[in-house]
């Protein structure tokens, strides 16, 4: 039996990250599929298991070898998820979780694929904002364009 594939997607900061690490917690059937991103790792983060991070030639590459089941470049930086964990997942009957953005979510849900998307909101723009602002990774430039594209 085919695995399940989850869409959950978010603005920058809704909190799909959170929700999704503690659906790893207690549910044993189910894996992340962790994207590809051109992004300069953050503080705490892990080649491999947060993203793969790569550089911008290298992503190109990717795209060039129909690599990714979607890909987009949101807020500068290039994000993609690879065409062939996906597949190798759910063929083995793995449920697989995608984290990606609205824009992502487009795209996967154009493929012939049968998905299951959930759409996280924060509380309140309010929130939203002091979660991006917590995290200490945004100028004031980069903040902005979060906020505006979570509308």
């Amino acid at each position: 039996m085919k695995g399940k594939l989850f869409i959950i997607s978010s603005p920058s900061g809704g909190g799909k990250g959170t929700l999704i690490r503690e659906i790893l917690k207690i549910v044993p059937k189910v894996t992340l599929s962790v994207s590809f991103t051109t992004r300069p790792k953050r503080a705490g983060e892990e080649h491999g298991k947060d993203y793969f991070f790569i550089s911008e030639p290298e992503f190109l590459n990717l795209i060039k070898k129909n690599a990714f089941l979607e890909y987009a470049k949101v807020h500068g930086h290039f994000y993609g998820t690879s065409r062939e964990y996906v597949e190798e997942k759910l063929n083995a009957g793995q449920d697989v979780i995608l984290e990606i953005d609205i824009q992502g979510a487009r795209s996967i849900k154009k493929l012939p694929l049968e998905t299951i998307s959930i759409f996280i909101m924060p509380p309140s723009f309010q929130v939203l904002r002091e979660r991006l602002i917590a995290r200490g990774t945004e100028s004031e430039e980069s903040l902005k364009i979060r906020l505006e594209n979570a509308i």
